[in-house]
């Protein structure tokens, strides 16, 4: 098999169950691989293994460090080129700057994240 008849793999680093359940119910649906994890260690460990598609990180995570692991991924030339999705509270501008400057691709207000959530699983295909 091929890696382009593999479906996409997407990454979540999210601890929030809510946001846990609605990303793996849209993957389940799209036949999306979907690995998530917890906090930085099983995300980094899981890193080590595996180049996703796609990492969905919940920028108030406190248990993903998420502006560490960001600079972390984008520092590692193997991982640079995953896309990075960070979706926060609308509220918090210097997170949004800090994740930017972290190098996350994307950053996305809660409810745009879970109004775009389907657009952004379907369209993980990186390779």
């Amino acid at each position: 098999m091929n890696i382009e008849s593999l479906p996409p793999l997407v990454v979540a680093a999210v601890e929030d169950i809510f946001f846990s359940t609605r990303i793996e119910t849209v993957a389940r649906r799209s036949g999306v691989r979907l690995e998530l994890a917890l906090d930085a260690q099983q995300l980094h460990q899981f890193l080590a293994q595996e180049v996703p598609d796609l990492i969905v990180m919940d920028l108030n995570s406190r248990t993903c460090a998420p502006i560490d692991s960001v600079r972390r991924i984008k520092a590692d030339p193997r991982l640079a080129g995953i896309r990075i999705i960070g979706f926060f509270s609308h509220v918090q501008v210097e997170l949004e700057r800090a994740a930017r400057a972290a190098g996350c691709d994307q950053v996305i207000a809660r409810s745009a994240f879970t109004a775009k959530l389907q657009d952004i699983i379907t369209g993980s295909r990186k390779r």
